[in-house]
């Protein structure tokens, strides 16, 4: 029997957050049950009983403890299983540093990254036309966050500092989707944002799951 269930969605972003985690941190003692966003599975009964909010990732455990959003599952496993993602307890200021670098990707990064990738990802799937308001003011504010962050790189190769942590790790499902959306010019027209993203794909489980994930893209558009 696996360790935990992972509930998720091909293609959903936060539910990459934590396979990502998962595949750096080298463990594969687990399920995936993908639910199909565009038939509305996250909405059924079971999966609302799951996530009140019906929505994916969730995890669960054979003995019942269920957790759901995708940064506090992926903070969990890295504790549990002890994946080397998160500053030790005994630095608070390395931890203090880590909550910062999370607070800022949540709030000036992923907000506006993800109004880009609904606009011009999911709607693609849905039939629906863009709105190019909402993508060009969100664009703005993306490349106003990696103006400063370009700056903060200088003088680190991480987000939250000089070693790679889960604040890294959840950029990369939205910058993966900024690039298929044709926005990957905000990220290599900047050295030091272009140079710690290389470091981050670069990384021999993130690249090995990137690659898995595109062949098997590919091999369901034929």
């Amino acid at each position: 029997m696996p360790a935990f269930t992972l509930y998720g969605s091909r293609g959903s972003t936060n539910t990459d957050r934590v396979r990502l985690t998962l595949a750096e941190g080298g463990f594969t003692d687990y399920e995936l049950v993908l639910l199909s966003l565009q038939k509305g599975e996250q909405k059924s009964e079971q999966n609302m009983k799951r996530h009140p909010w019906g929505k994916v990732p969730v995890i669960t455990f054979p003995e019942g403890f269920t957790l759901y959003e995708s940064r506090a599952i992926c903070s969990y496993l890295a504790r549990k299983y002890s994946f080397p993602l998160l500053p030790p307890d005994c630095d608070v200021e390395a931890a203090a540093l880590f909550d910062e670098a999370q607070s800022a990707e949540m709030l000036y990064f992923t907000e506006p990254a993800s109004r880009i990738a609904f606009e011009k990802f999911a709607k693609k799937f849905m039939g629906l036309p863009p709105d190019e308001a909402v993508v060009s003011d969100a664009l703005r504010s993306v490349e106003m966050y990696f103006d400063i962050a370009e700056r903060l790189l200088h003088h680190k190769k991480y987000m939250a500092g000089d070693n790679f942590t889960l604040t890294d790790i959840y950029y990369i499902p939205l910058i993966q989707r900024l690039f298929a959306c044709g926005y990957g010019y905000i990220i290599i027209s900047r050295k030091a944002v272009s140079a710690w993203w290389d470091r981050c794909k670069s990384r021999p489980a993130i690249r090995r799951m990137l690659a898995a994930d595109k062949e098997a893209a590919a091999a369901a558009s034929r």
